[in-house]
């Protein structure tokens, strides 16, 4: 009976998150997507207007590179340095996790200093071609931004899992006269699959949900979360912008419990 009463008092703690946090407001979202003069059709309009529509299309193709960009990028990074000790690892592991500091609009401001119309790469082409290029209002200023983002996230998740990583198993299988492309393959990645599994949902639900980030540059581009504030404030339609609100909160979700059922289901490497 006392460790049953401990139990309970260990548990209430996150029993009252979960009421206040979740619950609660998750309930009074769904209330609220019903109120609307569409009610529960306002989920439907979703996907058969155009607008809406079109936006969680763009926003999914936008998350989904950004995603396979970042796993790709933080792959190579995260065996590199942990594979390797070298003078300045530790300040070139500092500066690689330093944007982890930054909340999205500071990293959207980033993004128009260098793409921007009086940004560095405006300004040198203009020096060198004759051209102003300006890219940080379009969607690719908001990829790079997302990858700005997402990769401090995911390198660290990877580098974990390659420092846990056997020596012995790359070894084996050099030994055996594997190159570096088939140990990759056939040793390395299937080690490090439930990390990229984990990390690549991570960067999708960051991708998919940033709104800082985009409320800075997504000016002409209507990305979902930027759709979801302009319901809400332009157009003062809580109900729509609730059921928004609650699609894009099912797709991350979805995203989540997909990589959280792959990842149990990769077998170990070996």
């Amino acid at each position: 009976m006392p460790n049953h009463r401990f139990n309970i008092v260990l548990l209430l703690p996150l029993a009252v998150f979960v009421l206040a946090f979740l619950i609660l407001p998750l309930g009074q979202l769904s209330v609220t997507a019903g109120s609307g003069e569409q009610g529960l059709m306002a989920f439907v309009s979703i996907l058969t207007e155009e607008r809406y529509r079109t936006s969680l299309f763009v926003t999914m193709l936008l998350a989904l590179a950004t995603t396979l960009a970042t796993l790709i990028t933080s792959t190579i990074a995260a065996q590199t340095l942990a594979g390797r000790r070298f003078p300045g690892r530790s300040l070139v592991v500092a500066l690689l996790t330093f944007p982890l500091a930054f909340p999205g609009v500071v990293v959207g401001f980033m993004i128009i200093l260098l793409g921007g119309r009086l940004g560095l790469v405006g300004t040198l082409t203009k020096a060198t071609i004759g051209t102003n290029v300006v890219f940080a209002y379009s969607i690719v200023g908001l990829f790079i931004g997302y990858l700005y983002f997402s990769i401090p996230r995911v390198i660290l998740t990877l580098m974990a899992a390659a420092e846990k990583l056997d020596p012995s198993l790359v070894e084996a299988a050099r030994s055996l006269g594997a190159g570096p492309f088939m140990i990759q393959r056939d040793v390395v990645l299937p080690a490090l699959y439930p990390a990229l599994f984990s990390a690549g949902a991570l960067s999708f639900a960051t991708a998919m949900g940033a709104f800082g980030t985009a409320f800075t540059l997504a000016t002409s581009i209507d990305v979902f979360p930027m759709v979801i504030y302009t319901e809400f404030t332009l157009a003062t339609n809580a109900s729509m912008a609730a059921a928004l609100s609650i699609v894009l909160g099912l797709v991350t979700w979805a995203a989540l419990a997909l990589a959280r059922s792959g990842s149990s289901q990769v077998p170990a490497a070996g």
